[in-house]
């Protein structure tokens, strides 16, 4: 099963794809990393264009690299700086719609659920989540940008959240 996780943003937008190997009767096989990248919107085009670019971008990742299940960053907003959560909401939109237009089913979770399920820590820093993906996926280096590895997490998490069933199960729920 492919997973793509998406850590969405308005400047820049990471991406990561892992594969739960289909040859296992059990999803909790260790997830293979097939690849991970960020698209990058220039911050001075209009609302709209920017966010046309993003659809356009996360569409030609989706079609390209064929996941079954998308998951993505869901929205999370600080009191002293709510615009970003506006600004996230937009990214999210018209990622959202590229997965719903291609038929893909799409899990959100929270940051603090992605950090819990990598570090075991729900406050965990970004150092430490790119050695946590590092470790689980045995990479040489941690992932970079940061961007990526918060994409490849969101990934991660979501084959962990599968929770148990196995890849036959999942796929004939439609996830």
């Amino acid at each position: 099963m492919r997973i793509l996780g998406i850590d969405p943003g308005l400047r820049l937008t990471g991406y990561g794809v892992v594969e739960l190997d289909a040859s296992t009767s059990s999803v909790n096989a260790e997830p293979r990393i097939i690849e991970g990248g960020v698209v990058r919107i220039p911050p001075d085009l209009p609302l709209p264009v920017r966010l046309r670019r993003l659809h356009e971008e996360i569409a030609a990742v989706i079609d390209e690299l064929r996941p079954e299940l998308v998951a993505v960053e869901s929205v999370f907003t600080h009191p002293d700086r709510a615009s970003t959560g506006v600004r996230m909401g937009h990214a999210r939109g018209v990622i959202l719609l590229a997965a719903a237009q291609r038929g893909l089913e799409v899990v959100e979770h929270a940051p603090a659920q992605v950090k819990k399920s990598l570090t075991g820590d729900g406050s965990a820093d970004k150092a430490r989540m790119q050695l946590a993906i590092a470790a689980r996926c045995g990479l040489a280096e941690p992932p970079e940008p940061p961007d990526v590895a918060d994409a490849l997490a969101i990934a991660l998490c979501a084959a962990n959240r599968v929770d148990g069933m196995t890849l036959r199960d999942v796929r004939s729920r439609g996830e």
